[in-house]
């Protein structure tokens, strides 16, 4: 796969409502998830969220009750590029981290889900490519573009641990630093030339120790509105941030906690 090892392949929203989440992403940052499940998906009703310009921007399960029971809760996860599924899985293991998901084939590629030596929880996956693209990349993550994950969020209950972890497994690299005053110093994530990123300090142990991932939309007031006349929540902002643009954060009906970006729009 074209994409460097390390790079954020894919998103996967788990929810306990898969049609309620479709109706809110919907009316909230334009996509599309479809009623029916992916011939894929081995039973489960797993669905593709599509973009506006056909592309793909990640996966919607509906959780089980077996998996509610062994107590998966809405959340959105991402998919990191590793060569060697098992061999990744066998060192975070031995590191601290935690089997959550042993390592599988599917169609697509073999994926194992795992926990961090901190408990957040990652997917890893060495993607097949299409036959007919074997060059292809994701482009599920865009700095730039509009219903596309354009920052990607850590906050860690040991911050020194996480990008310790997540340079050492993934080649993230910690050049850049924003200092936050009493919150600590907010570090930018560079992977090959982009900036994917940061990670920080988490600041309450009630704060989930997940990964946040921030969602383009043409403008963070609309999208506000929308998150409230759709039984969503915000939490925080509109705020602004660093460059002009604005950003809020928020948990969607079922419970899974996302952000947004964009210009503030009307």
């Amino acid at each position: 796969m074209a994409n460097p090892v390390g790079s954020f392949i894919w998103y996967e929203l788990l929810t306990s409502d898969l049609d309620g989440a479709a109706a809110f992403y919907r009316a909230v940052v334009g996509w599309t998830i479809g009623d029916h499940a992916s011939p894929e998906a081995g039973g489960l009703d797993y669905r593709m969220i599509v973009r506006d310009d056909g592309g793909m921007a990640g996966g919607a399960m509906q959780i089980t009750e077996d998996m509610a029971e062994g107590g998966a809760r809405p959340i959105w996860l991402p998919y990191f590029h590793v060569e060697d599924v098992d061999a990744a899985v066998e060192t975070i293991a031995s590191e601290g981290g935690k089997i959550q998901m042993p390592a599988t084939d599917l169609p697509v590629g073999r994926i194992a889900m795992v926990a961090d030596p901190q408990g957040v929880p990652i997917y890893l996956m060495n993607p097949v490519p299409p036959a007919d693209q074997p060059d292809a990349a994701s482009d599920v993550f865009s700095v730039t573009e509009n219903q596309r994950v354009r920052w990607n969020e850590l906050a860690s209950p040991d911050q020194a641990a996480s990008m310790a972890f997540y340079g050492r497994h993934f080649g993230f690299t910690f050049d850049e630093k924003m200092s936050m005053g009493e919150m600590g110093d907010y570090c930018f994530i560079g992977h090959h030339g982009q900036t994917l990123g940061a990670i920080m300090q988490r600041q309450e142990e009630s704060q989930p120790s997940v990964w946040l991932f921030y969602f383009g939309v043409p403008s963070i007031e609309a999208a506000k509105a929308a998150i409230e006349a759709n039984g969503g929540t915000v939490l925080m902002g509109p705020h602004e941030v660093p460059g002009g643009e604005w950003i809020v954060v928020a948990i969607d009906p079922q419970g899974a906690g996302f952000g947004l970006v964009g210009p503030k729009g009307d």
